[in-house]
């Protein structure tokens, strides 16, 4: 009965070591500036700008998602639409922002530091960085950019 009991107990510790390894680390849920950690951004943006990825998976076909961009000075997307509503803050320098088919450098408005806009999916728009420039992007995922013109796809240039 003894061994029986030992066995049971030696099992019943097993399977909770068990358990408790198999839990995931809970997911960061506040960051500081120094813990946001970037890493180059996707193929679908241009080259130059670093993304850090603070909320869900940008890339799942469903699900919140919270990122940040980090663009160099003239910095460029050209014109484009998302499948879903894109929620953007300017956290610091300054986004430029132009809607239609065609980038216009003339016609785009300034938004600095402390700014906020929405665009909604059939928001034909473009963008420009004036400074070095870091937004906040939240929304629904998956993030995607569809480019009017498809030879402005960086994804597709080799």
């Amino acid at each position: 009965m003894k061994l029986s009991s030992l066995a049971l107990a030696l099992a019943l510790g097993l399977s909770m070591a068990v358990l408790f390894a198999a839990q995931s680390t809970p997911a960061q849920n506040a960051f500081t500036p120094d813990q946001v950690k970037y890493g180059p951004a996707p193929a679908f943006l241009p080259p130059g700008a670093q993304l850090a990825v603070l909320e869900g998976d940008p890339m799942a076909t469903s699900g919140d998602f919270t990122i940040r961009l980090k663009m160099p000075d003239g910095y460029k997307v050209a014109p484009h639409t998302h499948p879903n509503r894109e929620n953007v803050t300017v956290l610091s320098g300054t986004l430029k922002v132009g809607m239609g088919d065609q980038f216009d450098a003339t016609k785009m408005m300034s938004f600095a530091a402390g700014s906020f806009a929405y665009l909604d999916p059939s928001m034909h728009h473009y963008a420009m960085a004036s400074g070095a420039t870091v937004i906040q992007i939240h929304g629904m995922s998956p993030v995607k950019f569809n480019y009017i013109n498809p030879a402005d796809d960086p994804s597709g240039k080799k």
